[in-house]
Protein backbone atom coordinates (compact mmCIF):
# COMPACT_ATOMS: atom_id res chain seq x y z
CA UNK A 1 0.00 0.00 0.00
CA UNK A 2 1.06 3.63 -0.44
CA UNK A 3 2.81 5.13 2.58
CA UNK A 4 3.63 8.83 3.09
CA UNK A 5 7.26 9.86 3.55
CA UNK A 6 7.95 12.20 6.46
CA UNK A 7 10.49 14.99 6.01
CA UNK A 8 12.09 14.18 9.35
CA UNK A 9 12.82 10.57 8.47
CA UNK A 10 16.48 9.88 7.81
CA UNK A 11 16.23 6.24 6.83
CA UNK A 12 15.49 5.13 3.31
CA UNK A 13 11.81 4.77 2.71
CA UNK A 14 9.95 2.94 -0.02
CA UNK A 15 6.65 4.09 -1.44
CA UNK A 16 4.50 1.54 -3.20
CA UNK A 17 1.28 1.79 -5.14
CA UNK A 18 -1.56 -0.55 -4.43
CA UNK A 19 -2.37 -3.05 -7.16
CA UNK A 20 -5.26 -1.90 -9.35
CA UNK A 21 -6.88 -2.65 -12.69
CA UNK A 22 -6.35 -1.19 -16.13
CA UNK A 23 -9.32 -1.04 -18.47
CA UNK A 24 -7.71 -2.04 -21.76
CA UNK A 25 -10.01 -4.52 -23.46
CA UNK A 26 -9.07 -6.95 -20.73
CA UNK A 27 -8.03 -6.24 -17.17
CA UNK A 28 -4.34 -5.81 -16.55
CA UNK A 29 -2.66 -5.58 -13.18
CA UNK A 30 -0.99 -2.40 -12.08
CA UNK A 31 2.65 -3.08 -11.39
CA UNK A 32 4.34 -1.79 -8.30
CA UNK A 33 7.24 0.61 -8.24
CA UNK A 34 9.52 1.91 -5.55
CA UNK A 35 11.07 5.32 -5.17
CA UNK A 36 14.00 5.40 -2.78
CA UNK A 37 14.09 8.74 -1.02
CA UNK A 38 17.47 9.48 0.50
CA UNK A 39 16.28 10.80 3.81
CA UNK A 40 13.13 12.28 2.25
CA UNK A 41 13.00 15.69 0.60
CA UNK A 42 15.27 18.44 1.84
CA UNK A 43 12.94 21.27 2.84
CA UNK A 44 14.80 24.55 2.84
CA UNK A 45 11.89 26.96 2.89
CA UNK A 46 8.18 26.56 3.54
CA UNK A 47 5.24 27.98 1.63
CA UNK A 48 2.24 26.79 -0.30
CA UNK A 49 1.70 26.50 -4.04
CA UNK A 50 -1.47 27.88 -5.57
CA UNK A 51 -3.18 26.56 -8.66
CA UNK A 52 -1.17 28.15 -11.48
CA UNK A 53 -0.36 25.11 -13.55
CA UNK A 54 2.42 24.13 -15.95
CA UNK A 55 0.67 20.86 -16.78
CA UNK A 56 2.79 19.45 -19.59
CA UNK A 57 6.09 19.50 -21.45
CA UNK A 58 6.89 23.14 -22.31
CA UNK A 59 4.01 24.65 -20.39
CA UNK A 60 0.29 25.39 -20.62
CA UNK A 61 0.40 26.36 -24.32
CA UNK A 62 3.21 23.93 -25.16
CA UNK A 63 5.43 26.76 -26.39
CA UNK A 64 7.73 27.10 -23.39
CA UNK A 65 6.15 30.43 -22.50
CA UNK A 66 4.53 31.31 -19.16
CA UNK A 67 1.02 32.84 -19.36
CA UNK A 68 0.72 36.56 -20.04
CA UNK A 69 1.30 38.65 -16.93
CA UNK A 70 3.62 36.11 -15.31
CA UNK A 71 6.67 37.65 -13.65
CA UNK A 72 9.58 36.47 -11.56
CA UNK A 73 11.73 38.12 -8.92
CA UNK A 74 15.44 37.40 -8.81
CA UNK A 75 17.22 38.68 -5.69
CA UNK A 76 20.79 39.90 -5.93
CA UNK A 77 22.04 36.78 -4.14
CA UNK A 78 19.82 34.47 -6.18
CA UNK A 79 16.49 32.79 -5.43
CA UNK A 80 15.96 30.64 -2.37
CA UNK A 81 15.66 26.90 -2.76
CA UNK A 82 12.31 25.67 -1.39
CA UNK A 83 13.09 21.96 -1.59
CA UNK A 84 15.21 19.30 -3.20
CA UNK A 85 14.22 15.68 -3.80
CA UNK A 86 15.82 12.68 -5.53
CA UNK A 87 14.77 12.09 -9.16
CA UNK A 88 16.43 8.87 -10.20
CA UNK A 89 17.87 8.98 -13.73
CA UNK A 90 16.53 10.29 -17.00
CA UNK A 91 15.61 13.51 -18.76
CA UNK A 92 11.91 13.84 -18.01
CA UNK A 93 10.83 17.36 -17.02
CA UNK A 94 8.35 18.37 -14.32
CA UNK A 95 4.66 18.94 -15.03
CA UNK A 96 2.96 21.00 -12.32
CA UNK A 97 -0.79 20.70 -11.73
CA UNK A 98 -3.18 20.67 -8.80
CA UNK A 99 -0.43 21.15 -6.22
CA UNK A 100 1.62 18.21 -7.47
CA UNK A 101 4.84 17.93 -9.47
CA UNK A 102 4.87 14.94 -11.84
CA UNK A 103 7.87 13.44 -13.60
CA UNK A 104 9.24 10.09 -14.83
CA UNK A 105 12.09 8.24 -13.18
CA UNK A 106 14.05 5.06 -13.82
CA UNK A 107 14.14 2.78 -10.82
CA UNK A 108 14.98 -0.89 -10.43
CA UNK A 109 14.55 -1.64 -14.12
CA UNK A 110 11.19 0.11 -14.41
CA UNK A 111 10.12 3.35 -16.03
CA UNK A 112 7.87 4.98 -13.45
CA UNK A 113 5.66 8.05 -13.10
CA UNK A 114 5.96 9.72 -9.72
CA UNK A 115 4.04 12.56 -8.07
CA UNK A 116 5.60 14.91 -5.52
CA UNK A 117 3.94 17.53 -3.38
CA UNK A 118 4.77 20.73 -5.30
CA UNK A 119 5.04 22.71 -2.06
CA UNK A 120 7.40 20.39 -0.17
CA UNK A 121 8.85 17.82 -2.58
CA UNK A 122 7.37 14.99 -0.55
CA UNK A 123 6.76 11.80 -2.54
CA UNK A 124 3.02 11.05 -2.85
CA UNK A 125 2.78 8.11 -5.21
CA UNK A 126 4.67 6.20 -7.88
CA UNK A 127 3.40 3.88 -10.62
CA UNK A 128 5.37 1.65 -13.00
CA UNK A 129 4.50 2.23 -16.66
CA UNK A 130 7.12 0.28 -18.66
CA UNK A 131 10.46 -1.43 -18.51
CA UNK A 132 13.49 0.87 -18.41
CA UNK A 133 15.35 0.16 -21.64
CA UNK A 134 17.07 2.97 -23.55
CA UNK A 135 19.89 1.48 -25.67
CA UNK A 136 22.50 3.67 -23.95
CA UNK A 137 21.63 6.77 -25.94
CA UNK A 138 21.55 9.09 -22.97
CA UNK A 139 24.89 8.48 -21.27
CA UNK A 140 26.90 11.13 -23.15
CA UNK A 141 28.15 14.30 -21.48
CA UNK A 142 31.29 15.96 -20.18
CA UNK A 143 33.88 13.70 -18.52
CA UNK A 144 32.66 14.80 -15.08
CA UNK A 145 28.94 14.93 -15.88
CA UNK A 146 27.70 12.01 -17.94
CA UNK A 147 25.60 8.86 -17.57
CA UNK A 148 22.16 8.90 -16.00
CA UNK A 149 20.22 7.46 -18.94
CA UNK A 150 16.51 7.08 -18.27
CA UNK A 151 13.03 8.23 -19.29
CA UNK A 152 12.91 11.00 -21.88
CA UNK A 153 9.23 11.98 -21.97
CA UNK A 154 7.25 14.18 -19.56
CA UNK A 155 3.81 13.46 -18.04
CA UNK A 156 0.83 15.50 -19.25
CA UNK A 157 -1.86 16.39 -16.69
CA UNK A 158 -5.41 17.21 -17.72
CA UNK A 159 -8.74 17.11 -15.84
CA UNK A 160 -7.68 14.72 -13.12
CA UNK A 161 -5.70 12.38 -15.35
CA UNK A 162 -1.96 11.98 -15.96
CA UNK A 163 -0.98 10.81 -19.44
CA UNK A 164 2.36 9.07 -19.85
CA UNK A 165 3.84 8.02 -23.21
CA UNK A 166 6.65 5.58 -22.49
CA UNK A 167 9.91 4.63 -24.16
CA UNK A 168 8.18 1.47 -25.42
CA UNK A 169 5.31 3.37 -27.16
CA UNK A 170 2.78 2.61 -24.43
CA UNK A 171 0.26 5.32 -23.54
CA UNK A 172 -1.11 5.30 -19.99
CA UNK A 173 -3.83 7.32 -18.31
CA UNK A 174 -3.38 7.43 -14.52
CA UNK A 175 -5.53 8.96 -11.82
CA UNK A 176 -3.76 12.20 -10.87
CA UNK A 177 -4.64 11.92 -7.19
CA UNK A 178 -3.60 8.32 -6.58
CA UNK A 179 -1.57 7.12 -9.56
CA UNK A 180 -3.98 4.25 -10.14
CA UNK A 181 -4.29 3.12 -13.79
CA UNK A 182 -7.40 4.20 -15.69
CA UNK A 183 -6.62 2.94 -19.19
CA UNK A 184 -3.63 2.04 -21.34
CA UNK A 185 -2.70 1.09 -24.89
CA UNK A 186 0.38 -0.46 -26.47
CA UNK A 187 0.98 1.06 -29.93
CA UNK A 188 3.32 -1.75 -30.92
CA UNK A 189 0.97 -4.58 -29.96
CA UNK A 190 -2.31 -2.92 -30.94
CA UNK A 191 -1.43 -0.60 -33.82
CA UNK A 192 1.45 -2.33 -35.64
CA UNK A 193 3.85 0.23 -34.21
CA UNK A 194 7.61 0.10 -34.57
CA UNK A 195 9.98 1.78 -32.17
CA UNK A 196 13.10 3.70 -33.20
CA UNK A 197 16.76 3.69 -32.18
CA UNK A 198 17.10 4.90 -28.56
CA UNK A 199 13.32 4.37 -28.27
CA UNK A 200 10.49 6.85 -27.94
CA UNK A 201 11.18 10.23 -26.32
CA UNK A 202 7.99 12.10 -27.26
CA UNK A 203 5.44 13.14 -24.66
CA UNK A 204 1.69 12.76 -25.05
CA UNK A 205 -0.16 15.92 -26.10
CA UNK A 206 -3.72 16.71 -24.94
CA UNK A 207 -6.20 19.12 -26.51
CA UNK A 208 -9.89 19.19 -25.65
CA UNK A 209 -11.11 15.61 -25.31
CA UNK A 210 -8.24 14.03 -27.23
CA UNK A 211 -4.77 12.67 -26.46
CA UNK A 212 -2.36 12.72 -29.41
CA UNK A 213 0.44 10.20 -29.95
CA UNK A 214 2.51 8.85 -32.83
CA UNK A 215 4.23 5.57 -33.59
CA UNK A 216 1.63 3.29 -35.17
CA UNK A 217 2.07 1.38 -38.43
CA UNK A 218 0.86 2.06 -41.97
CA UNK A 219 -2.23 4.26 -42.03
CA UNK A 220 -2.03 4.85 -38.28
CA UNK A 221 1.24 6.64 -37.61
CA UNK A 222 -0.74 9.39 -35.85
CA UNK A 223 -3.31 8.26 -33.30
CA UNK A 224 -5.74 10.27 -31.16
CA UNK A 225 -7.45 8.68 -28.17
CA UNK A 226 -10.44 9.91 -26.18
CA UNK A 227 -8.82 10.99 -22.93
CA UNK A 228 -11.51 9.71 -20.57
CA UNK A 229 -12.01 6.23 -22.05
CA UNK A 230 -8.95 5.50 -24.17
CA UNK A 231 -11.09 4.73 -27.21
CA UNK A 232 -9.49 5.56 -30.56
CA UNK A 233 -10.89 8.82 -31.94
CA UNK A 234 -8.96 8.80 -35.22
CA UNK A 235 -5.78 7.49 -36.80
CA UNK A 236 -4.00 8.53 -39.96
CA UNK A 237 -0.72 8.74 -41.85
CA UNK A 238 2.17 6.48 -42.75
CA UNK A 239 5.31 7.99 -41.26
CA UNK A 240 8.35 7.05 -39.20
CA UNK A 241 8.47 8.83 -35.85
CA UNK A 242 11.43 10.68 -34.36
CA UNK A 243 12.20 11.68 -30.77
CA UNK A 244 10.27 14.97 -31.15
CA UNK A 245 7.13 15.80 -29.18
CA UNK A 246 4.46 17.22 -31.53
CA UNK A 247 3.25 20.80 -31.17
CA UNK A 248 -0.38 21.94 -30.96
CA UNK A 249 -1.20 25.27 -32.57
CA UNK A 250 -3.98 27.23 -34.22
CA UNK A 251 -2.73 28.40 -37.61
CA UNK A 252 -4.94 30.45 -39.90
CA UNK A 253 -8.04 29.44 -37.96
CA UNK A 254 -7.35 25.69 -37.90
CA UNK A 255 -6.43 23.76 -34.76
CA UNK A 256 -3.66 21.40 -35.77
CA UNK A 257 -1.07 18.95 -34.48
CA UNK A 258 2.36 19.51 -36.00
CA UNK A 259 4.49 16.35 -36.00
CA UNK A 260 8.24 16.37 -36.68
CA UNK A 261 8.76 12.97 -38.30
CA UNK A 262 11.50 11.41 -40.41
CA UNK A 263 10.17 13.01 -43.61
CA UNK A 264 9.94 16.48 -42.01
CA UNK A 265 7.06 18.50 -40.59
CA UNK A 266 3.56 17.07 -41.07
CA UNK A 267 0.54 18.99 -39.75
CA UNK A 268 -2.80 17.25 -39.31
CA UNK A 269 -6.20 18.51 -38.23
CA UNK A 270 -6.70 18.02 -34.50
CA UNK A 271 -10.34 17.08 -35.02
CA UNK A 272 -9.94 14.24 -37.54
CA UNK A 273 -6.26 13.64 -38.34
CA UNK A 274 -6.49 14.76 -41.97
CA UNK A 275 -3.23 16.11 -43.36
CA UNK A 276 -3.18 19.91 -43.76
CA UNK A 277 0.37 20.63 -44.92
CA UNK A 278 3.91 19.28 -44.89
CA UNK A 279 7.43 20.69 -45.05
CA UNK A 280 10.10 18.20 -46.17
CA UNK A 281 13.19 18.32 -43.96
CA UNK A 282 16.39 16.29 -43.87
CA UNK A 283 16.78 13.49 -41.33
CA UNK A 284 20.03 12.04 -39.98
CA UNK A 285 20.21 9.70 -36.96
CA UNK A 286 17.84 11.60 -34.63
CA UNK A 287 15.43 14.53 -34.64
CA UNK A 288 14.34 15.66 -31.18
CA UNK A 289 13.11 19.27 -30.84
CA UNK A 290 9.45 20.19 -31.00
CA UNK A 291 8.33 22.38 -33.91
CA UNK A 292 8.33 26.06 -32.85
CA UNK A 293 5.43 28.21 -34.03
CA UNK A 294 6.08 31.96 -34.35
CA UNK A 295 3.00 33.58 -35.89
CA UNK A 296 2.65 31.97 -39.31
CA UNK A 297 6.25 30.70 -39.29
CA UNK A 298 7.20 27.20 -38.11
CA UNK A 299 10.83 26.51 -37.20
CA UNK A 300 12.52 23.10 -36.97
CA UNK A 301 16.07 21.86 -36.48
CA UNK A 302 18.25 18.84 -35.77
CA UNK A 303 21.86 17.85 -35.15
CA UNK A 304 24.06 15.36 -36.99
CA UNK A 305 24.83 17.92 -39.71
CA UNK A 306 21.18 18.70 -40.48
CA UNK A 307 20.88 22.26 -39.13
CA UNK A 308 17.79 24.46 -38.90
CA UNK A 309 15.06 25.74 -41.19
CA UNK A 310 11.71 27.44 -41.28
CA UNK A 311 8.61 27.69 -43.41
CA UNK A 312 5.75 30.14 -43.66
CA UNK A 313 2.24 28.68 -43.58
CA UNK A 314 -0.37 30.08 -45.97
CA UNK A 315 -3.95 29.19 -46.85
CA UNK A 316 -6.04 29.64 -49.96
CA UNK A 317 -9.64 28.54 -49.58
CA UNK A 318 -9.38 25.37 -47.50
CA UNK A 319 -5.90 24.43 -48.76
CA UNK A 320 -2.80 24.98 -46.64
CA UNK A 321 0.74 25.30 -47.95
CA UNK A 322 4.23 25.60 -46.44
CA UNK A 323 6.69 27.94 -48.18
CA UNK A 324 10.37 27.45 -47.36
CA UNK A 325 12.05 30.51 -45.86
CA UNK A 326 15.51 28.98 -45.39
CA UNK A 327 17.43 25.83 -44.60
CA UNK A 328 20.82 26.31 -42.97
CA UNK A 329 22.72 23.04 -42.98
CA UNK A 330 25.40 22.00 -40.52
CA UNK A 331 25.84 21.96 -36.76
CA UNK A 332 27.66 25.28 -36.39
CA UNK A 333 24.97 27.96 -36.75
CA UNK A 334 21.41 26.92 -35.86
CA UNK A 335 21.42 23.23 -35.03
CA UNK A 336 19.27 22.22 -32.04
CA UNK A 337 19.99 18.71 -30.80
CA UNK A 338 17.02 18.31 -28.42
CA UNK A 339 16.94 21.82 -26.98
CA UNK A 340 13.73 23.46 -28.23
CA UNK A 341 13.99 27.28 -28.36
CA UNK A 342 11.27 29.75 -27.38
CA UNK A 343 10.02 32.56 -29.61
CA UNK A 344 9.47 36.19 -28.57
CA UNK A 345 8.80 39.12 -30.92
CA UNK A 346 10.19 37.30 -33.95
CA UNK A 347 13.35 35.96 -32.27
CA UNK A 348 14.29 32.51 -31.05
CA UNK A 349 16.18 32.04 -27.77
CA UNK A 350 17.68 28.71 -26.87
CA UNK A 351 20.64 26.33 -26.83
CA UNK A 352 21.90 25.98 -30.41
CA UNK A 353 24.65 23.37 -30.58
CA UNK A 354 25.34 19.71 -31.19
CA UNK A 355 27.13 17.52 -28.65
CA UNK A 356 28.95 20.50 -27.15
CA UNK A 357 28.21 19.31 -23.65
CA UNK A 358 28.97 21.92 -21.03
CA UNK A 359 30.18 24.40 -23.66
CA UNK A 360 27.45 24.95 -26.25
CA UNK A 361 26.03 28.47 -26.47
CA UNK A 362 22.74 30.15 -25.71
CA UNK A 363 21.79 32.07 -28.87
CA UNK A 364 19.32 34.61 -30.16
CA UNK A 365 18.24 33.87 -33.74
CA UNK A 366 15.90 35.84 -36.01
CA UNK A 367 13.22 33.29 -36.88
CA UNK A 368 12.34 34.73 -40.33
CA UNK A 369 15.93 34.60 -41.60
CA UNK A 370 17.92 32.23 -39.41
CA UNK A 371 20.47 34.95 -38.70
CA UNK A 372 22.26 34.73 -35.36
CA UNK A 373 22.00 37.99 -33.39
CA UNK A 374 24.16 37.00 -30.41
CA UNK A 375 25.53 33.97 -28.60
CA UNK A 376 26.99 33.16 -25.21
CA UNK A 377 28.92 29.91 -24.63
CA UNK A 378 28.80 27.72 -21.55
CA UNK A 379 25.26 26.29 -21.51
CA UNK A 380 25.68 22.90 -23.19
CA UNK A 381 22.68 20.75 -24.05
CA UNK A 382 20.18 22.29 -21.64
CA UNK A 383 16.79 23.91 -22.28
CA UNK A 384 14.95 27.21 -21.87
CA UNK A 385 11.55 28.68 -21.10
CA UNK A 386 10.28 32.27 -21.23
CA UNK A 387 8.72 34.12 -18.27
CA UNK A 388 7.66 37.65 -19.16
CA UNK A 389 10.64 39.27 -20.88
CA UNK A 390 13.18 36.91 -19.33
CA UNK A 391 14.67 33.72 -20.69
CA UNK A 392 15.10 31.08 -17.99
CA UNK A 393 17.94 28.84 -19.14
CA UNK A 394 18.80 25.54 -17.47
CA UNK A 395 22.35 24.59 -18.44
CA UNK A 396 23.26 20.93 -18.73
CA UNK A 397 25.28 21.16 -15.50
CA UNK A 398 22.35 22.42 -13.41
CA UNK A 399 22.75 26.20 -13.47
CA UNK A 400 19.61 28.30 -13.77
CA UNK A 401 20.47 31.49 -15.65
CA UNK A 402 18.16 34.48 -16.14
CA UNK A 403 18.72 36.42 -19.39
CA UNK A 404 17.00 39.41 -20.98
CA UNK A 405 14.95 38.30 -24.01
CA UNK A 406 16.27 41.06 -26.26
CA UNK A 407 18.03 40.68 -29.62
CA UNK A 408 20.46 43.60 -29.21
CA UNK A 409 22.93 41.77 -26.95
CA UNK A 410 23.30 39.05 -24.34
CA UNK A 411 22.45 40.48 -20.93
CA UNK A 412 22.54 38.18 -17.93
CA UNK A 413 20.39 39.10 -14.94
CA UNK A 414 21.55 36.38 -12.58
CA UNK A 415 22.42 32.71 -12.12
CA UNK A 416 22.38 30.04 -9.44
CA UNK A 417 23.57 26.46 -9.22
CA UNK A 418 20.23 24.69 -8.67
CA UNK A 419 20.94 20.96 -8.91
CA UNK A 420 23.78 18.48 -9.32
CA UNK A 421 23.78 15.90 -12.09
CA UNK A 422 23.09 16.20 -15.82
CA UNK A 423 20.18 18.34 -17.03
CA UNK A 424 18.73 17.55 -20.43
CA UNK A 425 15.28 18.48 -19.13
CA UNK A 426 13.22 21.68 -19.43
CA UNK A 427 12.35 24.01 -16.53
CA UNK A 428 8.75 24.46 -15.36
CA UNK A 429 7.25 27.64 -13.89
CA UNK A 430 4.17 27.78 -11.68
CA UNK A 431 2.92 30.47 -9.32
CA UNK A 432 6.25 32.17 -8.83
CA UNK A 433 8.28 29.01 -8.51
CA UNK A 434 10.74 27.34 -10.89
CA UNK A 435 10.96 23.55 -10.96
CA UNK A 436 14.07 21.95 -12.43
CA UNK A 437 15.52 18.46 -12.36
CA UNK A 438 18.57 16.47 -13.32
CA UNK A 439 19.52 12.83 -13.54
CA UNK A 440 19.99 12.93 -9.75
CA UNK A 441 17.67 15.44 -8.13
CA UNK A 442 14.81 17.86 -8.59
CA UNK A 443 14.56 21.32 -7.05
CA UNK A 444 12.04 24.10 -6.52
CA UNK A 445 13.20 27.74 -6.51
CA UNK A 446 11.20 30.64 -5.11
CA UNK A 447 11.12 33.50 -7.65
CA UNK A 448 8.02 35.34 -6.38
Amino acid sequence: MRRPVGLAQQAMMVVHNQTGAIRQRANMKQTQCAVILLGGSLLLQGGGVQAADWPQYRGPNQDGIAPAGATLHWPANGPKSVWKAPTQLGFSSFAIAGGKAYTLVNHAGKEACTALDAATGKALWCTDVDIAKYDGGGDSGTPDNKGGDGPRSTPTVNEGLVFVFTQGLKIHALDAASGKPVWAHDLVAEHSGKNIHWNNAASAVVDGDLVFTAGGGAGQAFIAFHKKTGAVAWKSGTETITHATPTLATLLGERQVIYFVKSGLVAVSAKDGQELWRFPFKFAVSTAISPVVCGDIVYCSAGYGVGGGACRIAKQGDKFSAQELYKTEGDKLIANHWSTPVCKDGYLYGMFSFKKYGAGPLKCVEVATGNVKWEKPGFGAGNVILVGDKVVALSDDGQVVLVEAKPAAYKEVGRVKAVTGKCWSTPAFSDGRLYVRSTKEGACLDVK
